[in-house]
């Protein structure tokens, strides 16, 4: 997946990538989950090339999913690959099983959060 597009750097300045696009399926209804990601890690020694973090967003996005364990996946893969001090990813997104079917409410969005590291131990980093 990351194609050895993991380079060595001295850097400790959050790296953060905005407004991802995700195209998803959700696992109870099969209906598409239309949203955009934002990512954010705090190196610790070593980064991706960016197209990377979109990629990761886009391999879990392919997977029938619930939401919530879609961003789970994308901060865990950027945990282990990288090992950074922390990582935030936040995913919005409008579930079509809620737009066209049952409640039919057009123009709501869910927001979902996964933090690790530095991102959950502290309150001020989280921020």
């Amino acid at each position: 997946m990351l194609n050895g597009a993991i380079f060595h750097e001295q850097t400790d300045e959050m790296v953060l990538v905005r407004d991802i696009d995700i195209f998803s399926s959700c696992e109870h209804h099969i209906l598409p989950i239309l949203g955009r990601a934002h990512v954010a890690y705090i190196p610790d020694g070593k980064v991706i090339g960016l197209s990377k973090v979109a990629r990761i967003c886009e391999m879990y996005g392919r997977r029938l999913q619930v939401q919530e364990r879609l961003t789970a996946q994308i901060a865990d893969a950027l945990q282990g690959l990288l090992k950074p001090k922390g990582v935030a990813v936040v995913v919005e997104a409008s579930h079509m099983c809620m737009v066209m079917r049952g409640v039919q409410k057009v123009g709501s969005w869910t927001s979902t959060s996964a933090v690790r590291g530095v991102f959950a131990e502290d309150a001020k980093t989280r921020q």
